[in-house]
């Protein structure tokens, strides 16, 4: 991937002050302004390369249609459900986050939960604090021997398995990515969440908050748990069903609940704060000095690596280019926009493309490149028919322009509706050339740089004389040409050219067909 230049940085929260030092030290100017309400935001944005925020930052839609420069978001933590993803992956705006940044400190807080819930140590520690001596009061249980369930089984979910098993806990779990035998490997047993309720003495969700996991624990979970099952939850508000959970706890259903997040923050229902069998947090699970130290300096690395075009970390939004980090794929990047535009010049003007079809010869270099060659080669067929294509955003660009992009080998040709176009980066200079133009295979590969003039005619002995003489009357030198190298009826031809023509219609008479482009 070609380097992004951010030159200016935004950080709208407090994170550790490593994060301004390294992008400063690398040439980035940075601005801190916290506490700002959404007005003052969408003002202040405008002239930033680059945001970085924690939790309270709210980047809607509003204030990323106000970032006229804006190129990244980092979110110094886990999570992005604080962004407007959408909105910013369809203006081309990659968005980030620090994925192990507080792993360790959101883990030890839930286990701080488990142990707080199993022996009532917050009660107890009020209770004395009011003067009172209840030992019979707080009798609480052991975790030895106890079934835990671990919902989401990323970064943070094995790091409490491994904390909790030191208590003599059978840890079970449920995930859908991460395959079971890897969870297996570090003692959490798999199962579906229906097979998991009714086994667990406490459960604990590591998930992040997505419409699949919004009230994951609800009224029907509960009612296939054990009686007196104890949660805890320190991802993200919402995952748990907090009316639901109410209920279960007065029902008895539910014996107690450990609650670092909350739907709403800081919540103005006070029902479940409130309720004795709650142990409750102001949302403090990456709040530790190290978690702060390492978020704050992993967000300005991950941005610094980004800059210099070295790897790409953390990004929620642009898996697409995690693998154009080298020179290769800066070449074939750079065949593919220019294919692209070969291709809207030459077909795209004459009927709207409804299908494009990117096909690769087998090889270790492509085997890695179909995604982003796929995608390059759209940037460049839309790069003058909407607004700043780019590898982030134009899969969704090229929907709503009603182009689909069938997987590779894959889909039904229509012969009027489609171009062919090969190519490959020249070796000894690195330049894309074009091998063939629709079915027209040429004697020598164009190469795609500069002023180039495509036309389809039939073949004739005065056709090239005929399109020099006109083009030299135009005060347009031919610099370069390549015939195709034979075929029936009418075919394409390149010339590289000193300059465009002023109007193609004065080729009208010679040629079928005629399109320029300068690249």
């Amino acid at each position: 991937m070609a380097p992004i230049s951010i030159k200016t940085v935004l950080i709208s929260e407090s994170v550790d002050p490593r994060c301004r030092s390294i992008l400063e030290q690398h040439g980035i100017r940075v601005t801190e302004r916290q506490n700002m309400k959404k007005d003052e935001l969408i003002a202040e944005i405008k002239s930033y390369d680059g945001l970085v925020v924690r939790s309270a930052t709210k980047v809607t839609a509003d204030v990323i249609d106000a970032a006229d420069n804006l190129k990244i978001i980092g979110r110094a933590g886990t999570g992005v459900d604080n962004v407007d993803v959408d909105a910013a992956t369809k203006k081309g705006i990659i968005v980030m986050n620090t994925p192990s940044g507080n792993t360790i400190s959101a883990a030890e807080l839930t286990c701080a939960l488990l142990m707080s819930l199993s022996r009532n140590v917050p009660q107890a520690v009020i209770s004395m604090k009011e003067g009172h001596w209840d030992r019979k009061k707080f009798m609480g249980s052991e975790l030895f021997g106890k079934v835990l369930g671990i919902v989401g089984l990323g970064r943070i979910g094995k790091e409490v398995a491994s904390r909790m098993q030191s208590f003599g806990m059978r840890t079970i779990g449920y995930d859908p990515i991460t395959p079971p035998e890897v969870s297996a490997s570090w003692g959490v047993e798999q199962m579906p969440l229906e097979k998991l309720w009714p086994q667990c003495d406490y459960i604990t969700v590591h998930t992040p908050l997505m419409p699949s996991t919004v009230g994951l624990l609800n009224d029907e979970s509960f009612a296939k748990c054990k009686e007196g099952v104890k949660v805890v939850n320190c991802a993200r508000g919402g995952i748990i069903d907090e009316a639901a959970l109410l209920r279960a706890l007065e029902s008895g259903q539910c014996g107690g609940a450990g609650l670092d997040v909350f739907v709403e923050e800081p919540p103005r229902n006070r029902a479940l704060v409130e309720h004795p069998n709650v142990v409750s947090c102001p949302h403090l699970g990456a709040s530790t000095r190290e978690a702060q130290a390492r978020c704050g300096e992993d967000i300005a690395l991950q941005m610094v690596d980004m800059v210099k075009g070295s790897k790409l970390v953390g990004a929620v939004n642009a898996q697409i280019l995690v693998s154009t980090f080298s020179e290769d794929s800066h070449q074939l990047i750079t065949l593919g926009e220019v294919v692209g535009a070969v291709l809207q010049a030459c077909i795209g003007g004459n009927k709207p493309l409804r299908s494009v079809q990117i096909t690769t010869h087998p090889g270790d270099c492509m085997k890695s490149s179909t995604s982003y060659l796929s995608s390059s080669v759209l940037v460049g067929l839309l790069k003058n028919q909407t607004c700043c294509p780019n590898l982030i955003n134009v899969l969704s660009l090229a929907e709503e322009a009603g182009i689909t992009v069938p997987q590779q080998g894959l889909g039904k040709k229509e012969k009027e509706n489609s171009g062919s176009l090969t190519g490959q980066p020249e070796p000894q200079r690195g330049l894309p050339v074009l091998l063939e133009l629709c079915g027209s295979l040429f004697r020598q590969p164009v190469a795609l740089a500069g002023s180039l003039l495509f036309f389809k005619a039939r073949a004739s002995p005065q056709l090239l004389s005929s399109v020099a003489g006109l083009l030299t009357t135009a005060g347009v030198d031919v610099e370069s040409f390549s015939a195709p190298a034979g075929g029936a009826g009418s075919l394409w031809y390149s010339a590289g050219v000193s300059t465009l023509l002023p109007d193609l219609s004065a080729l009208k008479p010679l040629v079928e067909d005629a399109a320029q482009l300068s690249l």
